[in-house]
C-alpha cells in the first residue's frame, strides 16, 4: 500500500515519528513534505496529497497540522477523497468502517506521537464495510458531482 504523508509546522514532528513507523511496518511512504522545520501553510502541501490520493497515485494518505481540522478541510475539497479527523482509534475504526475514509487528518498539537501510531495502524487496517455503508458513500459522491458544476 502506498501512503501519502503532508503537515505543516505543527504536525512535522508527528510526520517524521509516522514516516519511521510506517517504513518499519513495511508501507511505501511518499512524503509530500515540508522537508525541513519552519513555518509554513498546511493548504499547501495538504494540497499536494490529496490531489496525489484524488488521481489514485497513493491508496491512503495521512494529513497532520496543528488540530488536524484545517487539513481534513483542504483534503474534502478533492474528487473521491474522504478525509476524516481522528483522536482517537475508535473513530480511525469507524471512518474506515462506515465511511470508507481514505485520508485521515491528525492534529500534531492534540494527539501524542504513541496514540497516532494506534490510530493509524487502526485505520490502514480495517476494511470498509460496504452494505447499507456503500449506499451512502454513493449519496455523497452524487451530492460532489452536483456541486462541482
Amino acid at each position: 500500500m502506498r501512503i501519502g504523508i503532508a503537515s505543516d509546522h505543527a504536525g512535522y514532528e508527528m510526520k517524521r515519528y509516522l514516516i519511521a513507523y510506517l517504513k518499519k511496518e513495511g508501507y511505501e511512504v511518499i512524503d509530500f513534505g515540508p522537508d525541513v522545520l519552519k513555518k509554513v501553510d498546511y493548504p499547501d502541501y495538504g494540497a499536494k496529497a490529496s490531489a496525489e490520493l484524488s488521481s489514485g497515485t497513493i491508496d491512503r494518505a495521512i494529513l497532520i497540522c496543528g488540530t488536524g481540522i484545517g487539513m481534513s478541510i483542504v483534503a474534502n475539497r478533492f474528487p473521491g477523497v474522504r478525509a476524516a479527523l481522528c483522536y482517537d482509534p475508535f473513530l480511525a475504526e469507524i471512518a474506515r468502517l462506515h465511511n470508507d475514509a481514505n485520508a485521515l487528518a491528525l492534529g500534531g498539537r492534540i494527539v501524542a506521537n504513541e496514540l497516532a501510531c494506534e490510530i493509524v495502524r487502526i485505520f490502514l487496517e480495517t476494511k470498509f464495510g460496504g452494505g447499507r455503508h456503500l449506499r451512502r458513500i454513493k449519496k455523497i459522491e452524487k451530492i460532489c458531482s452536483r456541486t462541482e458544476k
